[in-house]
This record gives C-alpha cells, structure tokens and sequence, in this order.
C-alpha cells in the first residue's frame, strides 16, 4: 500500500454498499459483517466485502491470488518481482534520513500555524492546521512553489473522495471529473519533471530522476506517476490522522490531560488513532486464481473490497476493540496495510502527527469543541475523517 489513497475503484463503487450507507456508523456495519457475513458477496456492486482481520491480512499478503494489477498505473498496481524493483528505487529517494531530516522544518511549519490562529482562542483545526501543513511538506520536498499549495490540495481531494451519490452525482460524471483532474495534474508535474531534469535540486522529483539500481532507473512515465501518488499520499492521509486524533482528543475524557502528563505516550496514542479511527478505510484487490476465504471461493476474476476499518476492530485480533486505550501494545494494525505494498510514506506521516501534538500540548493547555459548532464527518468508504473540525482553548 506505498499508499492507499491512490486506489483506483476499479469495482464496488459506482455504488456504495447499501448497509454502510445505512448504518449509524460504519463501525457498526463492520461489526455486524463479521459476525453474520464474514466474507459477502454484493451482486449489486458485483464485488466481494471482506471484514475480517485474518482474511484481509490473507489477501494483502498473498499477491499471487490477490493481485494489485490494474488497480493503477504506478507502483500500486504492480506484483512482485517488478514491484519490489520499483519499490526499491523509489526507496532510494524515500530513505529514513530523508524523512528525519524534514523534522525541523515540520517543527517549523507547526509553530507557525499555531501563531496564526492562538490569539483569537478558536479555530477549525481541519482548515487551518490539519489541512495546511502535510501539503506544505509535501510541496517542500518535491521542490513545489509555494502559490501551487492550494491546487494540490484541491486536485488531492477531489482523486480521493469516493463517488458522491448521496448528492446525486452520476457515474459517468464522476469518471469525468477523475479523468479531468488526472489530465491537469499531469500537465503540471511533466513541466516540473522537465525542469529538475535540466535543473535538479534538492528535492525529491530530482531524487527520482537520479535513483538507480543495477542500472535500472525510473522512466518519465514512472516519476510522472510516482509525482501524482506522492501528491495524494502525502497530504490526505495525514490530514485525516491529524484530524482523527483531534476527534479523540475531544471525544475521550481524559486523553488531553495523560498526554500533557505523558507526553512519552504520544507515539503510541497516534498508533490507536490509526486503529480507532484508521485514515484509509477499504483497500481493492483482483483475484487472480480460485481461493477460499472464511469458507467462500472467490473466483479468479473477482474484485474484493478489504475493509480496513474493520480489521482493525476486531474482536479476534484486539481486546477490548471498540475501547480507545492509548497505551495499546501489542497494536498491529494495518492502517498502512500490510505486505509488499505497506505505505511507503507510513514514517512521514507518523513524524508530522508526532511533531505536530508534542508542540500542540506544549502550547494549548486545554482544547475543547467550539460553542454552537460541531465537526463534519466525510461520509466516504474510501477515506475516514472530518470536513471541519471547530475547537476553542
């Protein structure tokens, strides 16, 4: 999952499954699906919906049945061995010490959005904090002018949200608008390849370039796509980590004040937001030769649907799933996934959740929900978080 925001639906949702349209919550639905319906066929989507922990850790681990193959022209839709080629070149430009070196500039990308909105004692921690600074980081590392910020933003949540039908958006539309967005996105980062081909600086665009392995390099299809991944992956996800833990913070009792008497438990309180409230709820799979799963075949040909979301509150793999305990260990979940596509820009994004709560609490010393407001939750199978998020302090 080198990241889980780029899939591509290539099935199950042109409509979105009924009960998860339904239910109070999805956590709901997905409790109820283990339980009666582990692994379910859905006629109208024509697609299978896998709930459980074992199965989906099976089918993000076994890539000879499931297959990753045409859910995405870029390393996503890749198997082994070719991915793990690919992925070691990317690799190359993606190194821990690339990501441990951006921690001064996230310290100072934090501080400052901080000082914008502390005086007036309130703010939308989506629009102005969670929201802004991973795309600023994101733009500051493939070397992106400052003035584009905004447009990525826009051309990263637009790829990402899934098919709007509650407001009554057409199929076709959608497509439209996918199709659109990928052109424009594309026209932008063949000029920016361009220029760090004639021009490289220190950045990761021209990283890529340079990256080699046994003579093997990437073409400029395959950075233009890497380009487009990394836009995606770099912001949407931490934005919805960023605000997810937010959501935890005013939703818990006494969460706010164990961190600021431990802050050491900072790192493992990010660790149970990902599996409370995981960023990236459903991944999709084809599969590729006939297999069992929890007693049903999946024939070769079939699209699954492996919900996240629901792998990660189950009752066999976590005790006491449904409770957020701060302090969980052992926490394997697999927010980031699991297996050869396990996100690649999974230690980013844990770096600017950390960073960004340790100056938080060092700064606010109470945050609670705005008078009058409430946050707006993104009704999406796809993703898992909030349009606003209003607080006070």
């Amino acid at each position: 999952m080198e990241s889980a925001s780029e899939e591509v639906k290539v099935a199950g949702w042109n409509t979105l499954p009924q009960g998860w349209l339904e239910a109070e919550s999805p956590f709901h639905w997905f409790k109820e699906n283990r339980e009666v319906s582990p692994v379910m066929f859905d006629e109208q989507r024509n697609t299978w919906d896998i709930f459980r922990y074992e199965d989906i850790k099976n089918s993000l681990m076994n890539y000879k049945a499931f297959s990753s193959e045409l859910l995405s022209l870029s390393i996503i839709g890749m198997d082994p061995p070719k991915h793990k080629l690919y992925r070691s070149i990317v690799s190359k430009a993606f190194t821990p010490k690339i990501v441990e070196e951006m921690a001064p500039m996230i310290e100072q990308v934090t501080n400052e959005l901080l000082d914008s909105v502390l005086e007036e004692k309130k703010m939308d921690f989506i629009q102005d904090f969670a929201y802004p600074l991973p795309v600023i980081i994101i733009s500051e590392m493939m070397g992106i002018p400052k003035e584009d910020r905004d447009q990525f933003k826009y051309w990263s949540d637009e790829l990402i949200r899934g098919i709007d039908i509650e407001h009554g958006e057409k199929p076709e539309d959608y497509k439209q608008m996918k199709a659109k967005i990928s052109q424009e996105m594309s026209k932008y980062f063949i000029n920016v390849i361009e220029v760090k081909r004639i021009h490289p600086g220190n950045d990761l665009v021209s990283a890529l370039l340079a990256a080699k392995i046994d003579e093997h390099s990437l073409d400029f299809s395959e950075i233009l796509q890497f380009c487009l991944l990394l836009l995606v992956a770099g912001n949407e996800t931490t934005t919805n980590l960023l605000g997810n833990t937010m959501k935890c913070l005013l939703d818990i009792p006494g969460l706010q004040q164990q961190l600021h008497s431990e802050p050491a438990l900072i790192p493992s309180t990010l660790e149970e937001v990902l599996r409370f409230r995981s960023p990236i709820q459903s991944l999709t799979r084809i599969c590729k030769e006939d297999t069992v799963l929890s007693g049903q075949t999946i024939k070769a040909g079939d699209h699954l649907v492996l919900w996240l979301g629901s792998a990660n509150r189950d009752e066999e793999q976590f005790e006491q799933p449904e409770t957020f305990i701060p302090s969980r260990k052992p926490n394997q979940h697999m927010a980031f996934g699991m297996g050869p596509h396990f996100c690649l820009g999974a230690p980013l994004s844990r770096l600017e959740a950390k960073i960004a709560f340790e100056i938080i609490f060092k700064r606010i010393p109470v945050i609670t929900p705005a008078d009058h407001s409430t946050a707006q939750f993104i009704k999406d199978p796809l993703v898992h978080g909030f349009k606003s998020i209003p607080i006070q302090y």
